[in-house]
């Protein structure tokens, strides 16, 4: 039997994403966002209000970084997203990580998070179905210590992602099948 539940802001789990551009004055400005995917394989998409200070620095500096956060900085990136870059200018200094210019984009990556994809700024989509930031993929960047020969392995990050009905943050681990494989066994029945 299926039971009605309280209609949430997202589909679950949602991925715990830390955007970071730089602010006027150069130095860095990250906000932990929920709301982002994959666009197409080489675009980026985030449901960011014009309200962020990580939007405005995006609209002006046509670049930002998108990392994945993991399990050892649950406490950073939580932070990323209580506190604002509109009141708190110096937060990214508050969470003792530190940054790294990317060579691709005028955007800072943050050596701490395992995975990082460099991105140009599209466009800004604002009218009632747009979307946010649109942005290309430059490149991507994976520390060496999440790597297994010339892969990343999933079990390594321990990546986290947010359950919007909890507001937990859970660990992302333990393959459980393999894609466009495991249903094949179901295609000649």
């Amino acid at each position: 039997m299926r039971k009605n539940i309280k209609t949430t802001e997202a589909i679950f789990p949602m991925p715990v994403l830390m955007i970071a551009t730089y602010n006027e004055d150069g130095s860095v400005d990250v906000m932990n966002a929920a709301w982002g995917t994959m666009l197409s394989r080489n675009q980026v998409i985030l449901n960011l209000t014009e309200t962020h200070k990580t939007v405005k620095n995006i609209k002006e500096r046509k670049a930002f970084t998108v990392s994945i956060a993991d399990s050892k900085h649950v406490l950073e990136a939580d932070y990323f997203g209580i506190v604002s870059g509109n009141t708190t200018p110096n937060k990214f200094e508050n969470s003792g990580l530190t940054a790294t210019k990317s060579e691709n984009v005028d955007a800072p990556i943050i050596n701490e998070f395992p995975i990082c994809i460099e991105c140009e700024f599209i466009e800004y989509q604002n009218d009632e179905y747009g979307a946010g930031v649109i942005g290309k993929v430059i490149n991507v960047t994976a520390d060496e210590k999440v790597m297994n020969g010339e892969n990343v392995d999933i079990n390594l990050i321990n990546a986290i992602c947010f359950d919007p009905y909890t507001h937990g943050y859970y660990k992302v681990s333990e393959r459980v099948g393999e894609a466009f494989k495991d249903g094949l066994k179901l295609k000649n029945k």
